[in-house]
């Protein structure tokens, strides 16, 4: 089992899930989440006043696959969020050691 995290524009979030439900991924959790990266932020003008923005909104997906869906789901998300612009985000996949589905118990990939 993997968990996928994926960390996209937040405009990208409902083309993200139509091509995730497309390929059958039954659940994901997303969080409003704020951040950057190489872009070091940005500036904005308010008012007539610039002012730097340190952290940009992003959304985060968590997502636990299977190991045999990692590689659909990386291409569905990294396709749907792609801008071509600075800040697409980035997807990562670490090991998921054990899951439980609390309420009938059921465990490893019949809980995800």
């Amino acid at each position: 089992m993997k968990m996928l995290m994926a960390v996209i524009k937040p405009f990208k979030l409902e083309e993200v899930r139509e091509a995730l439900t497309a390929i059958g991924v039954e659940g994901l959790t997303v969080s409003e989440v704020k951040g950057y990266g190489r872009q070091k932020g940005q500036t904005e003008i308010y008012r007539g006043a610039e002012y730097a923005v340190s952290f940009l909104p992003k959304m985060k997906l968590e997502i636990a696959l299977g190991d045999e869906q990692v590689d659909q789901v990386i291409e569905a998300i990294a396709t749907a969020a792609k801008t071509d612009k600075i800040g697409d985000g980035k997807i990562f996949v670490y090991e998921l050691s054990q899951a439980m589905r609390i309420r009938t118990g059921e465990t490893g990939d019949q809980a995800i």
